[in-house]
């Protein structure tokens, strides 16, 4: 008998809980799992959207076409010259900051408040910003100029254009990382460095024994949500290139050859399957950083 009434406890109660849990899973289900569910069904067709919309089924050709796609090729070696570059960057730049505010120096909140301003800042906003600063007569190339370096065409070169927008992004998604770095600093046991400097260690021999390794997990969150984020760009390279990924594909990444497969050939089948092959990307540079952070776990 007692068993009989637990159960229908555990029932009432698990009732309630998803009754609670409905409203987030409806939303969840109507905004994310049902669109990937449609991307998929996408992928596998050729789809036609003017006048009276049609699907026809094609297996696998939207996915074997990617392969002979040129422009894909050149959209995945710009998104990951980009990658290489800006997470490690980004990285390592957030935690130089968040060691130097962790310090007692003057001003510290200011400087945590002025930081973190173009976090919260539009993205369309900042890339305008930096338009007119990369412009041939915009403020870089005045101070450059100022100081008897040579200037550039930030904006109009191949060779610099994504080097522009990396820069951009370094300095605006920093400061973010650099918040989650300080907090994980300041939750180090101060115990620890007051054992080490009685063994002698110096500051750097902490830095190396204590600090990065307490900090290795957040490191790790810190990379792979960069990684999700660097490999979506999308909007700095559409405002740069008014869309086109120019000059001559420097700037065309995979969410821009997307977007324009999409909303400009109009090709929601080859474009549904790009984005996958994107996700597919995404879920092996995640794997891969996880297996390089996994730790040792002592049982």
């Amino acid at each position: 008998m007692k068993q009989d009434f637990w159960k229908k406890v555990e029932f009432r109660e698990s009732i309630v809980g998803y009754s609670f849990m409905a409203p987030t899973i409806g939303v969840l289900g109507l905004f994310l799992f049902l669109p990937i569910i449609y991307a998929v069904f996408l992928s596998f067709h050729k789809v036609r959207i003017l006048g009276e919309v049609s699907y026809r089924f094609v297996e696998f050709k939207n996915f074997l076409r990617i392969f002979g796609d040129e422009r894909v090729w050149i959209a995945l070696k710009n998104t990951a010259e980009y990658v290489m570059i800006v997470v490690p960057s980004q990285t390592i730049l957030a935690l130089i900051l968040a060691l130097i505010l962790n310090t007692q120096i003057k001003g510290r909140k200011w400087f945590r408040v002025i930081l973190f301003l173009p976090t919260v800042t539009s993205s369309a906003v900042l890339t305008l910003i930096f338009m007119w600063i990369y412009n041939s007569n915009g403020l870089l190339n005045n101070a450059l100029d100022f100081f008897g370096l040579p200037t550039y065409n930030w904006l109009g070169d191949p060779n610099i254009a994504l080097k522009s927008i990396m820069i951009m992004n370094i300095w605006s998604t920093a400061p973010f990382f650099m918040v989650i770095y300080l907090a994980a600093l300041q939750d180090i046991p101060n115990s620890l460095y007051e054992a080490a400097k009685l063994d002698g260690a110096n500051d750097f021999d902490q830095f190396i024994n204590i600090t990065l390794p307490w900090l290795k997990p957040v490191t790790f969150f810190i990379m792979v949500m960069g990684v999700i984020g660097t490999f979506q760009l999308f909007d700095q390279s559409y405002i740069f290139s008014a869309g086109s990924g120019g000059p001559n594909n420097s700037t065309l990444t995979v969410v821009l050859l997307i977007y324009q497969y999409a909303f400009k050939n109009l090709d929601m089948g080859y474009a549904s399957a790009l984005a996958l092959m994107l996700a597919g990307v995404i879920m092996l540079a995640t794997f891969i950083q996880g297996r390089l952070f996994k730790e040792e776990r002592v049982d």
